[in-house]
């Protein structure tokens, strides 16, 4: 029996890094895995010393999906139940929003919950030679971490449809035309620069940076006018707060800001 955890979690400076780890499995998805998951972005979502995520996979693949033998006898007349207490929906189509940004760096192949995974993150960096499949329909059940809702909004509809329907395996260049991957490095390489990126996005106010996402995501959600509302509003809140004076010092000075979340 392995007892090696499903997702490993390591804290870099203000990034949680989080680690698929089943690589005799290719990262397959099974209960334990998908739980542990939900329970890495609680903790990011929870802990003000975290400001970025950056979720990654040990060994070759990043996930060749969901371990059916696993899961489908778990799967019930609601579905599937597999956020814990303290646990958020890392595809996030439950209603409950993460609050803070995601990178993440994906390689060797990547199916169906990988590309969903992808889709809820906010960059994604692909190693050249990754491999991607939408593959549900193959399987006999639909894409339900999100690929209907947001691949159709990433790529245009008969972009995604092209694939969702068919089942196919595309590649990175296919990927990065669909706007689905914003980078694509090469292999072995995704890691580093997905780090990068993120040190980038947590060397910014974390306040603004949650303000930005959370206005961008209401849109989505909820309209433009909804979040239209909130513009104005926001700004005057995140004016009152401490970063938005070191930031304005930073300006008036010409030094780095070392922003703190207040």
């Amino acid at each position: 029996m392995n007892h090696q955890p499903r997702i490993l979690t390591e804290r870099r400076g203000h990034i949680l890094l989080i680690g698929f780890n089943r690589p005799e499995k290719r990262n397959a998805a099974d209960f334990a895995l998908l739980r542990q998951l939900a329970l890495a972005y609680g903790e990011l979502d929870r802990d003000p010393e975290l400001r970025v995520g950056l979720v990654y996979a040990v060994g070759e693949h990043f996930t060749a999906g969901l371990d059916l033998a696993d899961i489908g006898p778990r799967l019930g007349p609601a579905g599937l139940e597999m956020v814990p207490e303290g646990g958020i929906n890392p595809w996030q189509v439950d209603g409950e929003s993460l609050s803070k940004p995601v990178v993440i760096a994906v390689q060797g192949t990547c199916l169906t919950l990988g590309i969903e995974l992808m889709l809820a993150s906010d960059i994604a960096v692909a190693a050249e030679s990754t491999r991607f499949g939408q593959i549900e329909v193959a399987r006999g059940i639909l894409p339900f971490g999100g690929a209907t809702i947001r691949f159709p909004r990433a790529a245009g509809w008969g972009n995604a449809m092209r694939w969702l329907l068919t089942g196919e395996l595309f590649d990175t260049a296919e990927a990065h035309r669909l706007g689905l991957v914003q980078e694509v490095v090469p292999d072995g390489t995704q890691f580093d620069r997905a780090l990068e990126l993120a040190e980038k996005i947590a060397a910014q106010a974390p306040l603004a940076i949650q303000a930005t996402l959370a206005n961008a995501r209401l849109a989505q959600r909820e309209g433009a006018a909804s979040a239209e509302q909130e513009l104005q509003p926001t700004l005057a809140r995140l004016v009152q707060t401490e970063d938005s004076r070191i930031g304005m010092q930073s300006f008036m000075t010409r030094t780095p800001a070392v922003f703190v979340g207040r």
